[in-house]
């Protein structure tokens, strides 16, 4: 498989994983969405997959910011929690966000600069492993939204997505 194929194939998966977060959100009722006696809370972990993906689509955690109204909290290693619970709305706007910057990313990245150090990673994984690292960051979490979905609901969870749409976004 040549380079771009490549890309097309992990941006296909990367897209797949960020559709099942955004299926996730959708399903969540909303007596749950905010539901702060629950451990781990249903809205932070959509929050912080949301957050990471940003930082690690970022060319270097150097300077890097959220959109507003996120803030830096999820890098303190106090583990501090945002200031409220985020809605739906705002996730959703936030995940549309990570799924353009992914798309940018990697429609972006030449095999060159796949394999160099990337500057994210502590255990020296080179950008195009640090990406594949964040995607199965994604669905891990989407794993554990989705458990608490039929938990919770006594109901399945939203379906399995075997691919999602590689398109070259604006800007890319």
């Amino acid at each position: 498989m040549n380079h771009d194929g490549w890309k097309d194939a992990v941006t296909g998966q990367f897209g797949a994983a960020i559709d099942m977060l955004e299926r996730g959100i959708h399903a969540c009722p909303e007596p749950l969405w905010g539901d702060r006696s629950r451990y781990p809370e249903y809205w932070y972990i959509v929050y912080h997959v949301l957050f990471w993906l940003d930082c690690y689509l970022s060319e270097s955690p150097d300077g890097f910011a959220p959109p507003a109204p996120f803030g830096l909290e999820e890098m303190d290693p106090a583990g501090v929690l945002p200031p409220r619970v985020y809605a739906k709305e705002e996730l959703l706007a936030y995940l549309a966000h990570g799924r353009a910057k992914m798309q940018r990313r990697l429609a972006g990245l030449t095999a060159e600069q796949a394999a160099r150090k990337d500057p994210h990673s502590r255990a020296g994984l080179s950008v195009g492993e640090m990406q594949m690292y964040s995607l199965r960051h994604v669905q891990h979490h989407v794993g554990q939204l989705y458990l608490i979905l039929r938990q919770v609901t006594h109901s399945d969870a939203p379906r399995w997505v075997s691919r999602g749409a590689v398109s070259t976004p604006t800007g890319a």
